[in-house]
C-alpha cells in the first residue's frame, strides 16, 4: 500500500494494525522489546488480534517488571525478536501502522529489524498521540490513559502490549468517527496527511466573495447548510453539530476531490440554525429528499444498532436478534448499541420464559425437543397452549419495557429448585442471569416501548436550547420544524389523545428513515434525551405542561 492508493481508499474500507511494545527500558538505543501486542482493524471493527512474548536475552528490570508484570521467567523460553519478523510481516501486511505515540514503538521496531538484517516496512504510518492534539487541543493530557479517560473506553491488562494495542485500536475507531464527522475526512491519505499537516485553520481560503460573505455569518450552532449555484440552485445539503467548524473544512488546502468539487460549482452559501443536531439530521434528510442537489450522491449511513425482534406474524412469537428495523407486521425492542447486549437480552427471555426458541422451520416437523423436558417450553409444537403463550408473551414485552420484578422472581424460584436438587452449577447461571437484570441490563434500550408502536415526546437538551420530537406510531413530528409552517406536532398530540388517530394506514406512510436518523442519533446522545410516553398523562395539555411547554413557548438552557 503507498500513499497514492492512499488516496482511493475510503478511510471505513483501509486497514489499520496498531501495534504495542513492552520494553526493558525507555530508548530504543539501549531496551530492547519484551512482549509484542498488534491489532487489526478494518471496516471500523477490530478483526485479528496478534501477541508474543520476546526474549530479549537481557536482564528485565525490577521497576519494568512492577509496571507490567512481566518476568524473566515469562521470556526465557520465548522466542527472539528476528524468530518472529515473519509473523509480524505477514500480520502487518499493507495495513497503515499505528500507534500512540508511534515514534517511541517505531523505534524498537526499526532497531529490531536492522538487528535481525531485515529491510524496513515502508507501510504508511499514523500515531493517535499526533490525532490526539489536532483533534482535541484543549485537553490538558493527550495520554493514552487520558484518551481513555476521554473516551470512556475499556481499558484491559494496562501496560501489556495486546492491552495497550487493543485500547489504542479503540480510540482509534472513535477518532476516525470524530474525522469523518467534524473534519470531513473522508479517505485513508487525507487521515495520515492530516496527522502532520497544517490544521484546516491555518490553511484556510476562500475563493469567492459570496462564499466567504456565507462562511462569516455561520454560527457555531447546529443546523444544515446549503451550497447553490450560480443560478441559486441548491448543488448540496449538509448538516453540523456546529456549522462554523464543519463548513471551515470545505476551504482547507488538504479537501478531498468532492469537497473542491462542491466549491468550484458553488456561488453561495446558505444556513439554517437548527436547536439541536438531531433537528439538523432530520432536516437534511427532508431537504435532501425534497430538492435532490446533484452533488449529494451518498446513500445515508446510520449508527451500527441492533434489535429484538418479536415475531407477530407466527401464531407463537419468539425472540430473535436483528440489525435491521422495519415496520413489517412485527414488534421490535430497542435500539441497543451493540449485539452482546441484544444477545445477553435474548438469553435472558431463554432463561426466564418460555417462549419457544426453535425456527420456523423446526417448528414446522411438529416434534417437540429437550426444552419442553426442563421446561424451558410450553412445546406450542404439539401442543395447543395458545392462551398460555400469549400469557407468557405478554410478561416478556413487560420485561422489555424495564419491568424486571417478575422476571427475577421466577429466576429465584428456580434458583432455589436447582439448589435444593444440588445442581449447583445451572443454579449459579441461574444467579448471574439475576445480576445482570438487578444491574439494569434490560433498560439499556433507549425505548421502552416497541419502536414501531412507541408513542412517546422526546426532550433533547442541548447548546442553547431544548428540541422537542414527538414519535406516534411510526410518524415523527418536530416542535420546531425548519422546513414547513405547518404545525403538525400540535395537531398529532391533539389527535393521540381525542383517540381518533387515523393518519397512518399504512407502511408507506411511515417516516422510516426518520426513525432510523433518531433511533442511531438516540443511542449515541442518550445523556441529552428525556423521555416522556404518552400513555402517562392523561391530556395534551397535562403531557406539555410537566414538560415545560404549555404554552408552546421554546425552553433556554441559559
Amino acid at each position: 500500500m503507498n500513499s497514492i492508493s492512499l488516496k482511493e481508499i475510503p478511510i471505513e474500507k483501509a486497514e489499520f494494525c496498531v501495534i504495542d511494545f513492552e520494553t526493558t527500558g525507555t530508548s530504543a538505543a539501549k531496551g530492547k522489546v519484551i512482549e509484542i501486542g498488534m491489532v487489526k482493524v478494518k471496516n471500523l471493527k477490530i478483526t485479528d488480534l496478534y501477541q508474543s512474548f520476546i526474549n530479549p536475552l537481557s536482564h528485565i528490570p525490577s521497576f519494568i517488571t512492577r509496571l507490567t508484570g512481566i518476568t524473566y521467567s515469562d521470556v526465557e523460553d520465548a522466542p527472539l525478536f528476528k524468530d518472529i519478523l515473519e509473523d509480524v510481516s505477514y500480520f502487518l501486511g499493507d495495513s497503515i501502522l499505528v500507534a500512540h505515540n508511534l515514534p517511541f514503538d517505531n523505534s524498537f521496531l526499526k532497531k529490531e529489524m536492522t538487528e535481525a538484517g531485515w529491510q524496513l516496512f515502508n507501510n504508511p504510518t499514523l500515531c493517535t498521540l499526533k490525532l490526539a492534539r489536532k483533534f482535541y487541543p484543549d485537553l490538558p493530557s493527550k495520554s493514552l490513559g487520558a484518551m481513555v479517560k476521554h473516551f470512556r473506553v475499556r481499558h484491559k491488562n494496562v501496560h501489556r502490549a495486546l492491552g495497550d494495542a487493543t485500547v489504542t485500536a479503540k480510540i482509534l475507531i472513535k477518532m476516525i468517527e470524530y474525522a469523518r464527522e467534524e473534519y470531513n475526512i473522508e479517505t485513508a491519505s487525507q487521515l495520515v496527511d492530516f496527522q502532520t499537516g497544517l490544521s484546516s485553520k491555518s490553511s484556510f481560503r476562500i475563493m469567492k466573495k459570496k462564499l466567504a460573505d456565507g462562511f462569516a455569518e455561520l454560527p457555531d450552532l447546529p443546523g444544515i447548510y446549503m451550497f447553490k449555484n450560480s443560478k441559486d440552485k441548491i448543488i448540496y445539503i449538509g448538516k453540523a453539530k456546529s456549522l462554523k467548524k464543519r463548513v471551515r473544512n470545505y476551504f482547507s488546502s488538504n479537501a478531498d476531490r468532492k469537497t473542491k468539487k462542491i466549491i468550484r460549482a458553488a456561488s453561495k452559501l446558505e444556513h439554517i440554525v437548527t436547536n439541536s443536531e438531531l433537528t439538523a439530521l432530520l432536516a437534511e434528510a427532508e431537504h435532501i429528499k425534497s430538492e435532490n442537489p446533484r452533488l449529494n450522491t451518498m446513500l445515508k449511513k446510520y449508527s451500527q444498532t441492533y434489535f429484538l425482534k418479536l415475531n407477530l406474524i407466527h401464531q407463537y412469537s419468539d425472540v430473535k436478534v436483528k440489525q435491521v428495523f422495519d415496520f413489517d407486521g412485527n414488534d421490535y425492542f430497542g435500539p441497543y448499541n451493540n449485539r452482546e447486549t441484544a444477545a445477553a437480552l435474548r438469553d435472558i427471555i431463554n432463561l426466564t420464559f418460555t417462549l419457544r426458541e426453535c425456527t420456523d422451520k423446526e417448528f414446522s416437523k411438529k416434534r417437540k425437543c429437550y426444552l419442553h423436558d426442563i421446561k424451558r417450553c410450553t412445546a406450542p409444537c404439539i401442543l395447543n397452549v395458545e392462551k398460555e403463550y400469549q400469557s407468557e408473551l405478554e410478561r416478556v414485552y413487560e420485561f422489555l419495557s424495564g419491568n424486571n420484578q417478575n422476571a427475577v422472581n421466577r429466576l429465584l424460584e428456580k434458583m432455589k429448585r436447582l439448589s435444593e436438587n444440588q445442581k449447583y452449577e445451572e443454579a449459579a447461571e441461574i444467579r448471574d442471569t439475576v445480576n445482570l437484570i438487578l444491574n439494569q441490563l434490560n433498560k439499556s434500550s433507549i425505548l421502552a416501548e416497541p419502536i414501531n408502536k412507541t408513542n412517546v415526546l422526546i426532550e433533547i437538551s442541548e447548546k442553547v436550547s431544548k428540541d422537542f420530537i414527538l414519535m406516534i406510531e411510526g410518524k415523527v413530528f418536530i416542535k420546531y420544524d425548519i422546513l414547513t409552517d405547518k404545525n403538525l406536532f400540535e395537531s398529532a398530540l391533539e389527535d393521540y389523545y381525542a383517540d381518533s388517530i387515523h393518519l397512518f394506514p399504512g407502511i408507506e406512510d411511515k417516516d422510516l428513515e426518520k426513525i432510523k436518523i433518531t433511533l442511531a442519533w438516540l443511542v449515541k446522545n442518550r445523556t441529552k434525551v428525556k423521555l416522556y410516553y404518552l400513555k402517562n398523562y392523561k391530556s395534551k395539555d397535562d403531557l406539555l405542561f410537566n414538560v415545560g411547554l404549555k404554552n408552546g413557548k421554546n425552553i433556554s438552557l441559559k
